[in-house]
């Protein structure tokens, strides 16, 4: 009866949980919106309307964090696991929990001794002292640490063993300890001052053997957030620097003004995913393009392209119409199984040139280059590759004889008329953003709140008291790449603050002079990058060290940010370990060699297309140059 009891009270705390991240996104929403209303009737909006909106992405950050642990969500790359059997594969998760614990309650020591020195009484947000704002970010690493254990499916005594990374973590934590108790007390009894000021030097022995084991952890599972995160902080360890330092620069790009898109937006997609909007939107391209040769493929091609342009590139479209578009190709008939897998497959982040995208948002933000202008520059590449992919369909139809579907005016006008409200959607944005009548971050509110009116009360394919479980879903997504790309921050500031791309961009210009080279090495360094690390990490530690060497070459701000963007495209669907054959391979119950094996055509395809994004600059351009002279 007891543990009955202690079931429900468990089910009932995880449903107030979704129910706060759902009311924190709403708000995320309706103050920007409310803002631009009282704003264009009365002249002035909201008073601090953006402080409110931006520490909201604050609390969802780590109220999403806690989240994703719980329901063991986070992103990793778990390589070698894959393939692993009992009793090796506990043995190996018990480790690499244990580490991912570890730091992430070193995280939390750090986050409290920001919280304690960092934030001043008059810093406010509205009446609300930041300090009480900002204390989310020590709770939340230090739930997510003990998440970690509890939520692991593992037996007790392997649960037991990895909750020695709690005590192991606060032992890395010694320096914030001591901040905090010198702002608690005022002084250190001469031990703890000895310990202060040996750290460093004791430290330093196990630094460098210690990231060595963390970088390898990450390819048996270890949550990439706590690599990226774990690697700052013990670099930090060894330099003596303040680790609060990494907690700080968290919660600094965390305010920032274009981050709260990236989570508005994700809701967007998986209102969209979680809708029959999929459905009909295949029937609307179905209905246009399905009587040319290979039809039907560009349905599939353009359906995962308009998905992932909401999403990013978190793997949603393979996973939310993997199912649907795969039988669309291949149970009926039309096209054999290993290119209907390998097609999706290649598809599964083809969307991310184009606006409202994610990774472009971010890229700007980190580039300091306008966002604009980057959508702008990804229009004819990101055109060129959904074209591409679409004529693969054709020469496919054409080569096996396939028979397109005869065209209906009926059917198409029908399709058109029951798609309508989501074919509107990338038309409000790119109209309201575009002609700057909105701000990026006043678009995506727009968006959000258009989309549950559309889906909720006009399509009705989601009710009202199912939204929560919906904002849920998209949760997992929003926190776990929040806390990775906020933690990965942390590693941009000791790399940019160690000088490295400086002296990266004199050895560069020291031992390579030709700019075609330089640009080879690029795409292979960052297809690399792409198989390893997540895009919104990798925006944060590598675009710092590719930007003076961009400069160095001439090449356009812009035109770089695109060819960041095509390669990681491309790492996505790169052998051993790129996440979309992980993704394709759970979707459609297939082993990952033969997804691989399937993708392999589509990955020739898409790179003589990056060779073409990256040696023809002026795909990436021309539109510039045409509406500056305009």
């Amino acid at each position: 009866m007891k543990l009955l009891n202690w079931t429900k009270a468990i089910d009932k705390y995880r449903k107030i949980e979704g129910l706060l991240a759902f009311i924190i996104l709403v708000l995320m929403a309706l103050i920007p919106l409310l803002d631009l209303l009282i704003r264009k009737i009365f002249q002035n909006g909201i008073e601090s309307a953006n402080n409110y909106t931006v520490h909201l992405v604050l609390l969802i950050t780590f109220v999403g964090g806690m989240i994703t642990t719980r329901e063991n969500q986070h992103i990793s790359v778990a390589a070698f696991t894959h393939f692993m059997k009992e009793p090796w594969l506990s043995r190996v998760k018990t480790i690499t929990i244990m580490i991912g614990s570890a730091l992430t309650m070193a995280f939390s020591w750090s986050a409290l001794a920001l919280v304690v020195n960092g934030f001043g009484a008059e810093m406010k947000v509205g009446f609300i002292p930041v300090q009480w704002v900002a204390a989310i970010m020590p709770i939340g690493y230090g739930l997510m640490a003990i998440r970690l254990i509890t939520s692991a499916k593992l037996e007790k005594t392997y649960k037991w063993v990895a909750s020695i990374g709690l005590l192991i973590g606060t032992v890395l934590a010694i320096p914030s300890i001591l901040d905090l108790i010198t702002a608690l007390f005022g002084q250190l009894p001469p031990v703890l001052e000895n310990l202060q000021v040996n750290w460093a030097h004791y430290a330093g022995g196990f630094v460098v053997p210690g990231i060595i084991i963390l970088v390898a952890s990450a390819l048996f599972g270890t949550p990439l957030y706590t690599v990226l995160g774990g690697v700052a902080y013990l670099l930090f360890t060894k330099s003596g620097g303040s680790l609060a330092v990494i907690p700080s620069e968290a919660y600094t790009l965390l305010i920032s003004s274009s981050i709260p898109t990236i989570p508005l937006f994700t809701l967007v997609g998986f209102v969209l995913a979680q809708s029959k909007a999929g459905e009909r939107l295949i029937r609307v391209f179905k209905a246009l393009f399905g009587w040319l040769p290979g039809g039907m493929v560009i349905a599939a091609v353009i359906v995962s392209a308009f998905f992932t342009t909401f999403t990013g590139a978190s793997g949603v479209t393979i996973l939310a119409l993997g199912g649907v578009l795969f039988y669309v190709l291949s149970k009926s008939g039309q096209y054999k199984e290993s290119f209907s897998i390998g097609l999706l497959t290649a598809c599964g982040s083809i969307g991310l040139f184009f606006p409202p995208s994610l990774p472009i948002i971010l890229y700007g933000s980190m580039a300091r280059i306008s966002i604009f202008d980057l959508f702008v520059g990804g229009l004819l590449p990101g055109i060129l590759m959904v074209a591409v992919m679409a004529i693969s369909g054709i020469f496919s139809s054409m080569k096996n004889h396939l028979k397109p579907i005869p065209f209906s005016l009926r059917e198409t006008l029908s399709s058109l008329k029951g798609a309508f409200w989501e074919l509107l959607l990338p038309v409000i944005i790119v109209g309201f953003y575009f002609t700057g009548t909105t701000s990026l971050l006043e678009t995506a509110a727009i968006a959000v709140i258009y989309i549950i009116l559309v889906e909720v009360f006009i399509n009705k394919d989601i009710k009202i008291r199912n939204l929560p479980e919906v904002a849920q879903k998209a949760v997992l997504i929003i926190g776990g790449v929040l806390v990775i790309i906020s933690l990965a921050r942390g590693l941009s500031y000791f790399i940019v603050d160690a000088q490295l791309p400086t002296q990266l961009s004199a050895w560069v210009g020291e031992h390579i002079h030709s700019k075609i080279v330089f640009l080879l090495i690029l795409n292979l360094a960052l297809i690399l990058v792409g198989m390893f690390m997540d895009i919104y990490s990798a925006i944060l530690v590598v675009v710092p060290l590719i930007i003076p060497l961009g400069q160095l070459f001439g090449i356009n701000p812009v035109h770089l940010g695109i060819i960041f963007i095509a390669n990681m495209e491309h790492g996505f669907i790169t052998p051993p370990i790129g996440l979309n054959l992980f993704l394709s391979s759970y979707c459609f119950n297939q082993p990952y060699l033969k997804v691989c094996r399937d993708v392999a055509l589509f990955f020739f395809i898409q790179l003589v297309i990056l060779g073409i994004i990256t040696y023809v600059p002026w795909l990436s351009t021309v539109l510039l140059n045409y509406i500056k002279l305009g």
